[in-house]
Formats: C-alpha cells, structure tokens, sequence
C-alpha cells in the first residue's frame, strides 16, 4: 500500500516524468523538421530569389521569417541609407542566412548622374552595410535596371558584380500573389528573379514559390560575383582537395566535399575521401567561424583553433562536422594528403 503522505511526491515524479517525454518528443519534431528543409532536391539545379529596397522596419522580419521558415534564402539588394537606418535588420538579414547586396544609396536613376555622384552612391552604401555586418558586399543592383559605361567603372572600382535579372515579378507594379508565384514558376537553373522588400502580396508568395520550387528539382541558390548567375550557396560543387604529391610509397588522394543539414546558425558538411585508406585532411575555417562537431574521424587542432587534421578512426573514409558560421557562410578550405 502506497503511505498517503508520499503521494505527492510520487505525483510530482510522474507529472515531471511526463513532461520530460513531452519536450523531448517536441525537440526531436522539431529537428526533423529542420533536417526535412536541409534536404531538399536541387537536381535541376539554383535559382536566385532577390528582394530589393530594403531594410524596411515595417516589413523585413516578416519576410525573413517568410523564407526561413520555407528553407529559403535570398539575396536583399539593399538602399544605403535603409541600411543606415537600420542597421539591426541588416543584421538580422545576414543572421538569417541571406546575402546582401547594393542597391545604391538613394535609389536615383544613376545614369543621369556623374561619375563622382555614382561612386559615392555606392561608397556609402558599401560602408552602411560593412559597418552593420562587418562585411562589404560584392554584389550591385542598379536601380530600375539601368546601367551604362560610368556606371560599370565605378562598380569595377569597388570590385562589385552588376546584378540584373531574368524574371521580373511585376510585384512593384501591383501584380497579385498568384501572379508573382506564376512568375517565379518561369525561372530555370541559374536564372534570378526581381522582387521587393516591402509588398505583402510578395511575402504571402513565399510558401507557393517554395513548393512549386521543391517539385521542379530546383533550390534558392547564391548569385555568384563571378558569374553573376545563381549557384549552389557554397558558390559551386563544394571546394575540393586535388591529387597530392606521390608520397615515397606511392598514392594520392581526394577530399569531396557535400552539403548536408544547416540551420540558421550552423551547417554540417561531410568529406568523402577516395584514392586511399591512409589519409589526413585538412579543414581550415575562416574566423568568425567555428568547428563545433565532428563524427566519423580522429581530428586535432592547431593552436589557433581555425585549421583542423582529420585521421581515420576506423569508421570508412567518410567522415563529418559542423560549423558554426557567425555570419560567415563560406565553406571552409579542405585538403588530402596520405600518411
């Protein structure tokens, strides 16, 4: 017979018994979620999805937390002085995954303008937005897509990529929800669409973009500055090690390197190591950046932290970590070597 009087504890126990069933049930819901978005199918390839004129304080974390919630990241072309205003939303773009961009700092129709009034337009919003992120951008939108001669060489002076686009959705010109969906639906590998900041009707667009992306194959990518086209987000197929040296006894290897699961302030890679059983990668992270899992692997550390030594430990040749960005996507430098 249970004595009355341990009752309550024994209630207690139970109900925080259940409760911890409850939260962790909720948290491994909540990481499948995450890991179902991570895993999407980009076999058809990149896209670029763009929103211009930003930040807004009335409408950017809505549609940050529009695209977050899809799996989806963009590139905001930003106005100088938006940016200037707002700093913490700059912020809170690049914390979110995006990229930012220039979009001058007024917005005028720069081909009116002298050649030293187009470069302090892009001067001052390059250093609005390096001064909230801590990083300058190296891509430029002109605004209303007009360019010319003067134009590129003050952007070629700043090391900027003009960024037009291939699909425009009409969202500044009053187009409804379905109509910026269908036009998103028109977009092919590499192509880029424009829309804007701060159009309700664009930001409830985001979920149908985002579906009718996943069933084509095809996946928000990067804008490359090379290239100025949309790219896988690590800006092409992963960095790789290439063939090494012939050690004294013969070999060379290869370090491939794959995306898998991110989230808004980690991702993990996986490096497959082929030509070889004897290897020892080298993984080197850009600060702020930070190397805070490994699996499948020996790893050690130089003294700064930044540059890791991956080694067999018996699990294949296939092994695992994930990197804390701290605003810094970029994937980090890997290279193979045999031991």
């Amino acid at each position: 017979m249970i004595d009355r009087k341990r009752r309550p504890t024994l209630l207690a126990a139970l109900l925080g018994a259940l409760l911890a069933v409850c939260l962790a049930a909720t948290a491994t819901t909540a990481l499948a979620a995450n890991r179902g978005l991570a895993a999407a199918d980009c076999s058809a390839g990149y896209v670029g999805l763009t929103y211009d004129d930003g930040p807004n304080p009335g409408n950017t974390m809505t549609l940050l937390n529009a695209l977050t919630s899809n799996g989806l990241r963009a590139t905001m072309f930003n106005i100088g002085q938006n940016a200037q205003n707002n700093p913490s939303l700059v912020r809170a773009q690049r914390d979110a995954g995006m990229w930012i961009g220039n979009h001058s700092y007024t917005h005028p129709h720069l081909t009116q303008l002298g050649g030293s009034q187009i470069l302090s337009e892009l001067q001052r919003t390059q250093q609005a937005i390096q001064q909230a992120t801590g990083t300058a951008p190296r891509l430029f939108r002109p605004p209303y897509g007009e360019t010319n001669a003067t134009l590129k060489s003050a952007e070629q002076q700043l090391g900027l990529t003009e960024i037009i686009w291939d699909v425009d959705s009409q969202d500044w010109n009053g187009a409804s929800t379905a109509q910026i969906v269908q036009a998103a639906g028109r977009l092919q590998n590499g192509q880029i669409i424009l829309m804007h900041d701060q159009y309700a009707t664009t930001v409830s667009a985001i979920p149908q973009i985002a579906a009718n992306l996943r069933s084509r194959g095809l996946c928000a990518g990067m804008i490359s500055p090379s290239t100025g086209r949309a790219v896988a987000p690590d800006g092409g197929t992963g960095p790789t090690g290439g063939p090494t040296s012939p050690t004294p006894g013969g070999g060379s290897c290869t370090a491939t390197v794959q995306q898998g699961q991110q989230w808004s302030d980690r991702f993990n890679l996986s490096v497959t190591v082929s030509g070889t059983n004897a290897w020892i990668v080298t993984v080197t992270v850009t600060p702020p950046q930070k190397i805070i899992a490994t699996w499948n692997g020996s790893p050690s550390w130089d003294s700064s932290g930044n540059v890791m030594t991956m080694r067999p430990n018996g699990s294949g040749n296939t092994f695992g970590f994930t990197v804390q960005h701290n605003g810094n996507w970029t994937w980090p430098s890997v290279s193979c070597r045999t031991s």
